[in-house]
């Protein structure tokens, strides 16, 4: 019996060390595989949320496709709901990336920096507030407007298409005696303090407390107005309301092939928004875009209206907004590491024609540098 206990014994003790040398003999030589956990950790994927601005909408959208295509392991996702939206998400910490039109006034980004931490806004990309229309007998033909006969219109004070300033301005058009139905957002949208923005400085009509995301539109009063929440509700609205006008992101009206007005620039040429009159306004100002840390002093009006004979008046900027993540308080270090890759990425590659989107021009390249400063001083 002592005798059978010993081999026993024996055995008990060479089993380990063959198992040893087996598991040494299968990984010499090549890298120790991955854990479950650390395969998880590996092949895990970070999400990303912005919100806010849907004049970028489609941009958005592009870069989006664009990045995850080769970035698999990130995830973004995107909510509308308009720069006062997305302004609101960003102060209370339920997006990652904020997005804005116009530049966040001082009294919010106050606020952004009661949370302790420190507020970063900076362009992303370069766009165009455009005009459009319903009227089935002008159809697809170019209606011209300049400034005054525009905010007439959308005050309410011209009721009727063929009115003799829209007239003296269109002889050629078969101008119907319709009333003109205006569409606007009802939403607070970096659009509408574009749009109202522009009006402000091309007529002496338009009332400065008419300036802003969200106003009182004087039409709403006669019952010719109609306010629809985002770019697409109004696009909607103007599709299915004969005699009606409109304004809109570029990228919108061709997305849903609308015909957009010709507006008189500041040199009284009339223009319409393409690549080129769009990249002649960006060039005929010299803006001025401050230290990511002190977003809120951006001008709004720099390049309305802006100067050139071949300039698009209504164009701007739209903005992203992000934390400069102090202690880690927004961002985890994985989720900071993304940001930063993905801001990265748009500000370069980004801003190549492959990756915009019809209606949108890329920044200034020391427009960019801005941006990409910001991204170094986000922490991980």
């Amino acid at each position: 019996m002592k005798k059978y206990l010993a081999i026993f014994l024996a055995l008990l003790m060479i089993v380990p060390i063959i198992s040893l040398a087996g598991c040494q003999g299968t990984t010499q030589g090549q890298e120790k595989p991955a854990t479950a956990g650390e395969e998880k950790t590996a092949n895990k994927v970070i999400v990303i949320r912005t919100t806010g601005a849907t004049f970028p909408k489609y941009q958005i959208q592009k870069w989006i496709e664009d990045y995850q295509k080769i970035n698999p392991n990130v995830k973004i996702e995107y909510e509308g709901g308009g720069s006062g939206h997305g302004q609101e998400a960003f102060l209370k910490g339920l997006t990652d990336i904020g997005r804005t039109d116009p530049p966040v006034k001082e009294s919010m980004w106050k606020k952004f920096l009661e949370t302790g931490d420190q507020p970063l806004q900076f362009p992303e990309i370069v766009g165009a507030v455009v005009v459009t229309y319903n009227v089935p007998e002008i159809g697809d033909k170019t209606l011209k407007l300049d400034g005054d006969t525009l905010a007439e219109i959308f005050l309410g004070k011209i009721e009727y298409w063929d009115d003799p300033k829209i007239k003296a301005l269109n002889p050629d058009l078969n101008l119907p005696h319709q009333k003109i139905i205006v569409i606007h957002r009802s939403d607070s949208s970096g659009t509408t303090a574009i749009f109202t923005t522009y009006l402000s400085l091309a007529s002496k009509e338009w009332p400065e407390d008419l300036v802003g995301k969200l106003i009182n539109w004087p039409v709403d009063k006669e019952g010719r107005g109609i306010g629809q929440k985002g770019n697409s509700g109004v696009v909607a609205a103007l599709t299915k309301t004969p005699y009606s006008i409109a304004y809109t992101e570029l990228s919108y009206a061709i997305e849903n092939n609308l015909p957009v007005a010709a507006l008189k620039n500041k040199a009284g040429n009339f223009v319409k928004p393409t690549d080129e009159t769009i990249k002649a306004a960006v060039s005929g100002v010299k803006a001025y875009i401050p230290d990511p840390t002190e977003g809120y002093k951006e001008d709004l009006k720099q390049m309305l209206n802006a100067p050139g004979e071949n300039s698009y008046p209504i164009v701007a900027f739209t903005h992203f907004l992000v934390w400069e993540n102090k202690n880690g308080k927004h961002y985890s270090p994985e989720k900071a590491k993304a940001i930063k890759e993905f801001i990265k990425w748009v500000l370069t590659e980004g801003q190549k024609p492959e990756h915009l989107a019809p209606g949108y021009v890329g920044l200034p390249e020391d427009v960019a540098k801005i941006g990409l400063k910001a991204v170094d001083m986000i922490k991980e």
